[in-house]
């Protein structure tokens, strides 16, 4: 089973690349986030690999990180989503936003990718929240496990500030990924004790400087 790549990009195609280890060119199938990280032809690469073997073919499917081979064998759990499928999810999200939709059951941001109808797109949102409870969103926040404070042992107050301060901002026509993002930026900043308008004024500061 292969996992992992080293050797020259020699061709970069819409959904895949070539990648010449040894004189042997591997068709590696890849998101066109880790199609636009790849570098120049003739040029060294290094992609983490998934290989799925199928009775009538061996496909390998590429990715500039390992974050993204996690999401990627995540979303070919769920009913419906294949290789592809989820290629094109992680074309349209990056891991970071990816985990941020999930945990803040943002199915209109899974559903902006290519195939993806909004049935699918709830079908992910439920199924994932719980698998995904070990993937790093970024400092102090995991997807499924995200300041959800009943799991610490305390009450569940720090969860519902989060969640009214994401509402608030969701009422003021920001996106709900972009909204839970921000929110958990202000709550790290803040700290546990901070209220609910605390963090709808921190969180909007945060998405105004991004705009």
């Amino acid at each position: 089973m292969i996992a992992s790549l080293r050797g020259l990009v020699e061709q970069v195609d819409d959904d895949g690349a070539i990648v010449d280890v040894g004189g042997v060119g591997y068709l590696v199938f890849c998101s066109g986030r880790t199609l636009t990280a790849l570098p120049r032809a003739g040029e060294a690469v290094h992609l983490r690999i998934e290989t799925h073997v199928r009775e009538d073919h061996i496909h390998l499917y590429g990715f500039a990180t390992e974050s993204e081979r996690t999401w990627f064998r995540l979303l070919t759990t769920v009913q419906g989503v294949g290789a592809r499928l989820a290629l094109a999810i992680l074309s349209a999200l990056s891991p970071t936003d990816l985990g941020r939709a999930i945990a803040s059951g943002d199915r209109v941001a899974v559903s902006r990718a290519n195939g993806v109808g909004s049935k699918l797109a709830a079908r992910i949102v439920t199924e994932l929240k719980d698998k995904a409870g070990g993937i790093e969103l970024g400092p102090q926040a995991r997807v499924g496990g995200a300041f959800r404070v009943e799991d610490k042992g305390r009450d569940n107050g720090e969860d519902r500030r989060v969640s009214d301060a994401v509402s608030g901002l969701v009422n003021l026509g920001y996106g709900r990924t972009e909204a839970y993002g921000a929110v958990i930026d202000a709550l790290r900043e803040i700290g546990d004790d901070a209220r609910v308008e605390a963090l709808i004024r921190s969180g909007l500061a945060r998405l105004g400087a991004a705009a």
